[in-house]
């Protein structure tokens, strides 16, 4: 066909005009407009689709731990830790359980690596409450590094999200450190997480994964 011809790419879209040269082939055509506008639109769409998605996963861990003493129960029992403190790899033991009328959740928590006296290399006991009036998280962290830690900054509160707990230790206005214990209902895990931040600059201490052991 020598001359113009026009169709239709579907009932919706723009119509596609090609004006032809003398072998058949097209110089120009509409349709690439078309399509850059079909891509533009699905870019979008996909979009919003993310982000409603992420809104509801939102809204379904929140509802999942509304509760906020629920998702310390989640954290009740033996558990084994493993990962990475300061880079080097190490394992834990770790036990937990309500105590004081089911006040506090006690962590108790030992390295399998031994020091030279042959004592755990690092224990520590830590307390977590629900405080209602706040509705926060609060934290009492004690261990083996020092002593003297209960006149310094070894308490703190944390705002729940969703199914993560957030603690920030505030040891100076320049440093803190921020703990996040986040629990993963679909392998019944929990991870922790250590960052030390200085002057608002944020480096990670440990990477810690929980499993239950029985």
């Amino acid at each position: 066909m020598n001359g113009p011809w026009i169709r239709a790419a579907t009932p919706t879209l723009r119509w596609q005009k090609w004006c032809s040269t003398g072998n058949g082939a097209p110089r120009y055509s509409l349709w690439d407009a078309a399509e850059s506008h079909i891509n533009e639109y699905m870019r979008k769409m996909l979009a919003a689709c993310l982000y409603l998605v992420s809104c509801s996963s939102l809204a379904l861990a929140q509802a999942q731990f509304s509760d906020p003493m629920s998702l310390l129960d989640h954290l009740t029992g033996s558990w084994l830790l493993k990962g990475k403190i300061a880079g080097k790899q190490t394992t834990h033991d770790v036990q937990a359980h309500w105590v004081l009328r089911h006040e506090y959740l006690e962590i108790h928590e030992v390295s399998r690596e031994k020091d030279g006296h042959g004592e755990p290399a690092y224990e520590a006991i830590v307390l977590v409450s629900w405080e209602p009036k706040t509705h926060q998280y609060s934290c009492l962290w004690l261990d083996s590094t020092a002593g003297g830690a209960l006149s310094s900054q070894v308490t703190c509160r944390a705002t729940p999200s969703g199914a993560s707990i957030p603690f920030v230790f505030v040891i100076s206005p320049s440093d803190s450190i921020h703990t996040t214990f986040s629990y993963r209902k679909a392998s019944d895990t929990w991870q922790w997480l250590i960052d030390n931040v200085t002057n608002g600059k944020s480096e990670r201490f440990a990477a810690l994964e929980l499993s239950k052991t029985k």
